[in-house]
């Protein structure tokens, strides 16, 4: 299974395969003319007070991935968390965030539950 993690900004590539955005909001900056994004499941994203607590720096990342993955455990997260996984088994899938940090991000959260099953 491959599932790789990259920047919205930086330019598609031909091994990216299925391309996600895992974003909730549509990143600044970016045309969506000028990317290709096959997959947007804003459901599978972080909540919108768990982004906000995230970025406010309450918080260390270790316990971000604790909530985002109750989060992701919920029904309708869980659906799409699913469905990607299943995209993930037939070839590539790239996970797109516009986050600074992607390694620090709820992006490899995803990912690494992508992997793990």
């Amino acid at each position: 299974m491959s599932v790789r993690v990259r920047r919205i900004y930086d330019p598609p590539e031909p091994d990216d395969g299925v391309r996600v955005l895992v974003d909730r909001l549509w990143p600044r900056g970016v045309s969506k003319e000028d990317v290709h994004i096959d997959e947007w499941p804003k459901a599978m994203t972080p909540s919108t007070e768990l982004r906000r607590w995230y970025h406010a720096s309450e918080g260390s990342y270790e316990e971000f991935q604790r909530r985002y993955e109750a989060e992701l455990a919920e029904p309708e997260a869980s659906e799409l968390l699913d469905h990607i996984r299943k995209l993930a088994r037939r070839g590539p899938v790239t996970l797109l965030t516009a986050s600074k940090a992607p390694e620090q991000s709820h992006a490899s959260v995803v990912a690494g539950l992508l992997k793990s099953k």
